[in-house]
């Protein structure tokens, strides 16, 4: 079976247009997919114009075709790019319209390619997309990503299953912990929303200083800026547009003061990164900076990841997930940073989100460094969390209060 059920595909573009973007009438909706996910593609598209959608662009992608740039293209023309996709990303942000990312590669596309011409590739997307991310972490527009199988990323899930087995296998497990199988998927995840957001408040109001990670080859301490916010996965654009920016979501997230890490942290699951998988790396900080890093896998790939700019060496974000998240529990390696950020704790080299910080949104760039707020090209989440973490959180006072014992969560919300 190549695609599922009409319906359940149905109940999905229905919930990533209504839950997920919550597209209002008269919005524009921008959709960057590979070409590998029409069939659900065209259910977004459709859903949306009847939601009230004035226009849907859809820009497509193709592994294939990125793939033979690396095999082809002359060895100086990785600096080359299409300015016209950059500059159609930032109009649509700068209107307040919608985007939509759908997220489903082949983890070992880049792996036998030449890393410093990927490190060229990815810093040259990023510099002329730098605008629209900027007004993304500002919550100037409504977005939300998702993933769709493909045959390549199924085979690597699932490669001890017959080939015409994997993506069936593929799509039930994300219809599980994206919660499509329920009957009224809506209402689950407005109650998943709403548990979520109590665990913030819960948490903003210790006004934690520091936290303190334990773990197997891990004892980090990371500094929280004055004025930190803990957020969850409902966001709110500067039009009044509530979404969700990342389906699945069972995090907890705010931003690490980017001058206060030390000590060290080892990796828990695998990190797909431009093509390429990161495997068991250990990340060492002083003063916020990564200092030293091992890696048994990908070492090279970390390494350029790291040299995107000052910024890529300090942390962005820390969020929080319990081991017990559905994610976690379908016990499945997903080998995509979407799924498995939502199963472990996890933690984002580069550029923090504006909104993590009281006011941020409205801060100059200066002055949200000045406050702790890191900034990059890059933003790239890679897992901590396992059954084995446990989190401190420390006080003004010096007082520690436990936050997460064996990966689960230590408090009441």
């Amino acid at each position: 079976m190549s695609q599922p059920d009409e319906l359940m595909l149905e109940k999905y573009a229905e919930l990533t247009v209504h839950v997920g973007l919550n597209l209002h009438p008269g919005q524009r909706l921008l959709v960057r997919a590979p070409v590998e996910t029409a069939p659900f593609v065209r259910l977004v598209v459709a859903s949306a114009y009847k939601a009230g959608a004035r226009y849907v662009d859809v820009q497509w992608s193709d592994d294939l075709v990125s793939k033979a740039r690396y095999q082809y293209a002359p060895r100086d023309s990785f600096e080359e790019y299409p300015v016209y996709l950059a500059d159609g990303r930032q109009e649509y942000a700068r209107s307040g319209d919608a985007s939509l990312a759908i997220y489903a590669e082949d983890p070992d596309l880049l792996k036998d390619a030449d890393q410093e011409l990927v490190a060229i590739a990815v810093k040259t997307n990023q510099n002329h997309n730098k605008p629209f991310m900027d007004m993304l972490v500002r919550n100037q527009f409504n977005w939300s990503l998702v993933s769709i199988p493909i045959p390549s990323w199924a085979a690597k899930v699932f490669p001890d299953l017959p080939a015409e087995e994997r993506l069936a296998s593929l799509w039930k497990v994300i219809f599980k912990v994206c919660r499509v199988d329920l009957e009224d998927p809506v209402e689950a995840w407005r109650q998943h929303l709403s548990e979520l957001s109590a665990r913030c408040e819960a948490l903003n109001r210790q006004r934690f200083t520091n936290l303190h990670y334990t773990g197997p080859g891990t004892d980090l301490t990371i500094g929280l800026p004055d004025g930190h916010r803990w957020l969850s996965g409902s966001s709110t654009s500067a039009g009044g547009i509530t979404y969700v920016a990342n389906m699945p979501t069972e995090e907890v997230f705010t931003l690490p003061h980017k001058d206060r890490l030390d000590g060290f942290v080892s990796s828990t699951l695998p990190l797909s990164y431009a093509g390429t998988l990161i495997e068991d790396f250990q990340l060492t900080f002083e003063e916020g900076r990564v200092v030293n890093i091992q890696a048994a896998r990908g070492e090279t790939a970390l390494a350029k990841l790291l040299e995107t700019d000052e910024g890529a060496r300090r942390l962005g974000e820390v969020a929080l997930v319990p081991h017990s998240s559905p994610v976690a529990q379908s016990g499945v390696l997903f080998y995509n940073t979407l799924f498995d950020e939502n199963a472990s704790s996890h933690l984002a080299l580069g550029k923090a989100y504006q909104d993590s910080l009281d006011g941020g949104e409205s801060m100059s760039d200066d002055d949200f460094a000045a406050a702790g707020g890191n900034d990059s090209l890059t933003h790239v989440d890679f897992m901590v969390g396992s059954d084995q973490l446990d989190i401190d959180g420390i006080l003004a006072d010096g007082a520690r209060l436990p936050v997460m014992r064996g990966g689960e969560w230590a408090f009441e919300a």
